[in-house]
């Protein structure tokens, strides 16, 4: 790993207590707290729409709104997990999904509905990657890229496992029935999971490199810090923008829904397997030059995207392709704190980072849904996503961490 990591070893982090019910919880919780609080609505909200008339616009709008306070909670739970560990937070916000998806089921008016996913995000902040990664950053350092590909992979499978029981459950109950339904799994699976697997002891935050900004007040006003933010921000925001526009773009080439899908599938096959290759990677490159390169790939990939109109067997390799790179970028921001600031402020520092990319992603695809038609066409789009890319690769080459003096 990097010289930071070797560092830390040496200091006897390595030595701290790993409690073995942690990982196998967590792989457990991200699959069905991603699964339910986020990929079932996707799957619920044509028949939302169809049932209360609601406009597509407004449930979305609703959707992306949880994202949004999620991102922004984050810098709280990060900051509260640093201090007292991840039990507390974790397990309320496990009960917070399952009441907010109450709301969202019994939800009379829109108002209400919009009451709910405001409370999923707290939800969302308190139990999707960002606290499973800091626990597992303070309990499994120096070694937890490990730790960290095993939660990604596991979570990688929520859709896989919940899109295709929704839409199981919605075809025999309506959509409010299913939300409840799911909100019972989600309490019975998730609140006694965290509960109980995370009782270990919480060890003492690991002291900072002597050769790097402390406190985090010095390190969030550092320039790598904030350059590494704007370069999260827009990667992501290409990235998701990416994930939303491909079918619309296969669509626009004269490619059928099925085809599409295959497409946009295999993708989520590729991240899958890219999260297992980046351990290596990490291995034999500096942080800076990884962070430069995974996203230069990520904006190559939406520029082919935006250039090549088939062979589909063609494009269907480039969406593979694209899907490793996500798969590597995930970890990449999950392991971007450690690489340069310690273990120390890795909760907090981390929610202030990711809070700006969360925002873009939520904003995304309303972003590409309106700036397609006056570019011409999603090509276009993808086109100017791919600028945004190289943009964000630009702005990483100033993430390097000087020694301190």
């Amino acid at each position: 790993m990097t010289e930071l990591h070797t560092r830390e070893a040496s200091t006897g982090t390595e030595d701290r207590s790993r409690p073995r019910a942690v990982l196998p919880a967590l792989c457990v919780t991200q699959i069905t707290s991603w699964g339910i609080v986020y990929y079932a609505f996707p799957v619920l909200n044509p028949e939302i729409t169809t049932v209360t008339g609601w406009s597509s616009t407004a449930t979305m709008a609703a959707f992306s709104l949880a994202l949004i306070v999620s991102g922004i909670a984050g810098i709280r739970v990060g900051r509260i997990i640093d201090q007292r560990g991840p039990r507390t937070v974790m397990t309320a916000g496990s009960a917070a999904g399952a009441v907010s998806l109450l709301v969202i089921a019994t939800a009379p008016n829109l108002p209400v509905f919009f009451t709910g996913w405001v409370l999923a995000g707290f939800a969302m902040a308190s139990t999707f990657y960002q606290p499973a990664f800091a626990a597992l950053t303070r309990w499994f350092a120096p070694d937890h890229v490990r730790a960290l590909t095993i939660v990604t992979l596991a979570g990688g499978l929520a859709s896989t496992v919940f899109a295709p029981l929704t839409a199981v459950l919605a075809d025999h109950f309506t959509w409010r029935t299913t939300f409840l339904v799911l909100a019972v799994i989600l309490a019975v699976v998730t609140i006694p999971a965290h509960a109980l697997a995370l009782r270990a002891p919480w060890p003492p935050a690991p002291p900072a490199p002597a050769d790097v900004t402390s406190t985090p007040q010095e390190v969030v006003r550092s320039r790598p810090f904030m350059l590494l933010g704007l370069a999260f921000m827009l990667s992501a925001f290409a990235m998701y923008a990416v994930v939303v526009a491909l079918v619309p773009l296969l669509l626009e080439r004269g490619y059928t829904t099925s085809q599409a899908a295959w497409a946009l599938g295999l993708g989520g096959a590729g991240q899958t397997f890219g999260r297992t290759l980046y351990a290596s990677v990490a291995r034999r490159t500096g942080t800076t030059t990884r962070t430069v390169v995974l996203i230069v790939l990520g904006a190559l990939t939406t520029a082919a995207f935006a250039v090549i109109p088939g062979p589909y067997a063609l494009l269907f390799v480039v969406s593979v392709v694209a899907g490793v790179v996500r798969g590597n970028l995930t970890l990449l921001q999950a392991t971007a704190i450690t690489d340069r600031w310690g273990t120390t402020h890795y909760g907090r520092l981390s929610g202030i980072l990711s809070a700006p990319a969360m925002t873009a992603s939520a904003l995304a695809p309303f972003a590409a849904a309106l700036l397609a038609p006056p570019l011409g066409g999603t090509p276009q789009l993808f086109a100017l996503l791919a600028v945004l890319g190289a943009a964000a690769a630009l702005v990483a080459l100033g993430t390097t961490v000087r020694p301190r003096t």
